[in-house]
């Protein structure tokens, strides 16, 4: 009986000290691959903090930081900034302002074309951004909305549309009946139950969907150099663009902006993360 008992123990402690192992293994590994995916972007900062703006030249940690990288690109790329940050905000209200009761329609009303509907979103979100593009550029030239906010806040929120609806369709599928059938007791109309009930239980996935929105618009590059043909409206993606051919021996400049315009999608997505997990698992009623 001891025999077997020192056995099993024995076999317990090579069974922890393999898991032990694998867990060490893992660890190493993911820090290896985290490390490799991440050194472009530690490489980006290190080059708009070198003082000669030269990446031949660069080390890899830079002892005498520069800011003069980042004062450049404020004073060239400030402009582009703003107007990046304005069109990624017009593009989020325009698309949860459609998205949203689109989504609660689809969701839960019964209709024979809900289905053709879910179709036609989704071949929209399967067209080459080119051709959209393409399409744009005829009717905004008719329209007079070329190379303006407004055109571009459309043509982005366009992109983001068909995504906003899927994500927030998902959701409110799982709101549970007797919610709103309370509502409707008590007098609430299809309207006030969106407003009142299903928009605050769906706070989770209205972010979710204009976190993504706000991303695409401010990483969008086709619709920017399409539509807008002159140098007095440019978003941040375009002006980074025509930055390299005229600061290619300042290095330190271009990748000051690319930091810059990094900023903003990397801050959203750390104050959100939470939200964008509990809206992409779906709805829950408590």
């Amino acid at each position: 009986m001891t025999t077997a008992l020192i056995t099993v123990d024995q076999s317990a402690a090579r069974r922890q000290r393999a898991r032990s192992t694998r867990s060490r293994l893992s660890t190493v590994v993911g820090i290896a691959l985290l490390a490799i995916m991440l050194f472009p972007v530690y490489w980006m900062v290190n080059t708009s903090l070198q003082p000669s703006g030269n990446t031949l030249n660069a080390g890899l940690i830079p002892w005498n930081p520069s800011f003069a990288g980042y004062e450049q690109a404020l004073a060239d790329q400030g402009g582009n900034l703003l107007t990046s940050l304005i069109v990624s905000i017009g593009s989020v209200v325009v698309c949860l302002v459609i998205a949203a009761p689109a989504a609660y329609a689809l969701a839960q009303f019964r209709y024979r074309w809900i289905s053709v509907a879910l179709l036609v979103i989704l071949i929209a979100q399967m067209i080459p951004g080119i051709v959209i593009a393409n399409a744009l550029y005829a009717a905004y030239n008719d329209l007079g909305l070329l190379n303006s906010v407004v055109g571009l806040i459309l043509a982005d929120a366009s992109h983001s549309i068909p995504f906003a609806i899927l994500v927030l369709r998902a959701f409110m599928m799982g709101l549970h009946p007797s919610i709103l059938e309370a509502a409707r007791v008590d007098g609430a109309g299809p309207v006030r139950a969106f407003w009142s009930i299903a928009l605050p239980i769906a706070k989770n996935a209205l972010i979710t969907a204009g976190l993504f929105a706000f991303l695409f618009a401010w990483s969008d590059f086709l619709f920017a150099l399409t539509l807008t043909t002159t140098e007095d409206l440019r978003p941040v993606t375009l002006g980074i663009y025509s930055y390299l051919g005229t600061q290619v021996s300042n290095w330190s400049a271009v990748m000051a902006t690319a930091v810059l315009s990094s900023l903003p999608a990397i801050v959203l997505l750390l104050v959100a993360q939470r939200y964008i997990a509990a809206g992409a698992m779906g709805g829950a009623v408590k």
